[in-house]
């Protein structure tokens, strides 16, 4: 990551997203990986079923957090992206934003042997924000992943 840089968004979330009103996020560490769970969105994207979870898995995670930043602090500018994020509820990997020496003090350390480039992660929840710097993120493979069993794919990361 580049420090001074104005960050910029890539939004992860295409065809998918969390449920909006109790999307329940929870994280679970597995060794240097990180896995979040959370119910997909049933009224935006019809093929999904109310009480549908999904799984992201960060690959070689260097550190997370799940932050009590909420939609009402992100509308009110109290987020350290409320003014420059596209939008509010969304999952995205954010390029230039240096979060070793500003923002969040909260994170929880995971791993301190990366061996790839790291990935900021961000995943806006309505009661939460979810962050992680990690390798990379992937849907995780398992016959529960709502998102997985109908085919969601993530875009290419790194650009």
């Amino acid at each position: 990551m580049m420090l001074g840089m104005k960050p910029h968004f890539l939004q992860l979330n295409l065809g998918w997203n969390a449920e909006p009103n109790a999307p329940n996020p929870q994280v679970e560490v597995l060794g240097n990986d990180v896995l979040l769970r959370f119910h997909v969105n049933p009224f935006q994207f019809g093929e999904f079923q109310h009480h549908e979870i999904g799984f992201l898995r960060f690959v070689n995670c260097v550190r997370f957090r799940l932050g009590r930043t909420n939609d009402e602090g992100w509308y009110r500018g109290q987020c350290r992206f409320s003014n420059i994020a596209p939008k509010w509820g969304e999952f995205y990997e954010i390029f230039g934003d240096d979060t070793s020496t500003k923002g969040p003090t909260d994170w929880c350390p995971v791993s301190t042997k990366s061996t790839g480039d790291l990935h900021h992660f961000l995943f806006y929840f309505r009661d939460n924000t979810f962050e992680s710097v990690a390798e990379r993120c992937v849907i995780e493979r398992r016959d529960d992943n709502a998102i997985e069993a109908k085919g969601k794919r993530l875009p290419r990361l790194g650009r």
